[in-house]
């Protein structure tokens, strides 16, 4: 039998996009267009560019999506993942300092989603390290 993930939960900083958010650019973020977006300076502020298309398939496909990031720029995070327009895809958003399984485990309980049904994309080994050990899982995807 074929087993999928409930929610899938994203980290940010080079997961979603190629950057740190709390030293490569400066907010406040202005939205030019859907996929352009300019920090204070004028900078472009880029994002993986195959992002949005993922976003939206897992979603339409039923899947609940997730943002567990550790940044201490939680107001800025959440100002360019609007600016993104991926808030629309995010049902879930734990974004402050802090360990990722106090994340997952806010996530746990405000989804009543068992951490053995997630699945978790992170660019640190150490992050992935710290929530595999609430939960196993073995996924067809």
């Amino acid at each position: 039998m074929e087993r999928k993930p409930k929610i899938l939960v994203f980290d940010l900083d080079y997961t979603l996009w190629p950057f740190w958010i709390d030293t490569h650019y400066d907010a406040p973020f202005k939205k030019i267009s859907k996929t352009d977006v300019k920090d204070r300076h004028g900078n472009n502020v880029p994002y993986y560019q195959a992002v949005p298309r993922i976003l939206e398939k897992l979603k339409r496909d039923g899947f609940k999506v997730g943002v567990a990031s550790r940044t201490s720029c939680t107001g800025e995070a959440k100002e360019l993942i609007k600016c993104f327009e991926w808030d629309q895809y995010f049902d879930y958003v734990q974004i402050y300092p802090g360990t990722k399984t106090t994340h997952f485990t806010k996530i746990k309980r405000d989804s009543g989603i068992e951490f053995q049904d997630m699945i978790f994309f992170d660019d640190e080994h150490r992050n992935i390290r710290d929530v595999s050990k609430l939960g196993r899982n073995e996924f067809i995807l």
